[in-house]
């Protein structure tokens, strides 16, 4: 029935809509989950008013859900063109510079998105992420304290902040200086912020990650989690061997749709580019 329906609609729009009835369509089709069928329709639209920001953006954000991320920075480039106050469209084009492993570029958009959303700066973690793989590890360390002010939950916001500071100082400058954190409810984040601590070790990671009998769905975030920072400690600590194994589980065997997929994917090739 859902399949008819965006056939039909789609038929519909060819019979001369305008672009703002298609992005109404197009819109309506892709919160039934319909994102090829709504793709089609965003297509009609941009083709009928190439000016509009709006309707350009919208495809640039199916394009970004899809995993076209080519695309969707070109679309996001359009909407730039179009209006270069649309904050969004940089911090969007962004992520998607990013998971293309044009670190700089990225970096580049979200510093523009902060200088139009200055107010968004202290939870920007992603910015954090790019600062370090362009070699920033200062600058990512503050990032990271001031994400505090977000929220003082959270292991991997520690991690990376270890990280910033491990490479621009050391690791043992890094521990001490550790960001104190509460409770991190996720499983095995307590175990991973512990063997950043020094006080446990990457078997206890992982025999937290497989402790309880959970769906394979599950499971996979957990060894997702568990395998990247294994990977992150490993490399901090000069183990290549070791880095390189639990980043590749991380990124092709349990790799998940969240950011931090597309963080370890891109880890994953700087690593395999050094052992060239």
């Amino acid at each position: 029935m859902r399949c008819l329906l965006g056939l039909l609609v789609i038929a519909g729009a060819a019979l001369g809509a305008d672009a703002p009835e298609l992005l109404q369509k197009a819109r309506a089709v892709a919160k039934q989950g319909q994102l090829a069928e709504a793709l089609k329709l965003a297509d009609q639209a941009v083709a009928a008013d190439a000016k509009s920001a709006a309707v350009v953006q919208f495809r640039g954000e199916l394009h970004e859900t899809l995993g076209n991320h080519e695309k969707a920075v070109a679309d996001f480039s359009q909407v730039l063109a179009l209006d270069p106050k649309l904050a969004e469209a940089y911090n969007r084009r962004g992520s998607e510079q990013f998971k293309l492993g044009k670190v700089a570029e990225s970096l580049a958009d979200f510093d523009k998105f902060l200088e139009l959303r200055p107010r968004e700066k202290p939870g920007h973690w992603k910015r954090g992420i790019s600062l370090y793989y362009a070699g920033k590890y200062k600058e990512g360390k503050e990032q990271f304290e001031a994400y505090e002010q977000v929220d003082t939950n959270d292991v991997e916001n520690a991690v990376w902040h270890y990280i910033c500071h491990a490479r621009a100082a050391s690791p043992e400058k890094a521990r001490a200086a550790l960001l104190k954190i509460g409770k991190d409810q996720r499983v095995p984040m307590m175990e991973v912020y512990a063997l950043f601590a020094g006080k446990a070790k990457p078997a206890d990671v992982m025999a937290a990650a497989k402790a309880d009998d959970l769906p394979a769905a599950q499971l996979k975030v957990r060894l997702f989690y568990a395998h990247l920072y294994l990977g992150i400690h490993h490399d901090i600590a000069g183990e290549p061997k070791l880095a390189l194994e639990h980043m590749t589980e991380a990124a092709e065997k349990y790799r998940i749709g969240h950011y931090m997929g597309d963080v370890a994917k891109v880890h994953l090739d700087l690593l395999r580019k050094e052992k060239k």
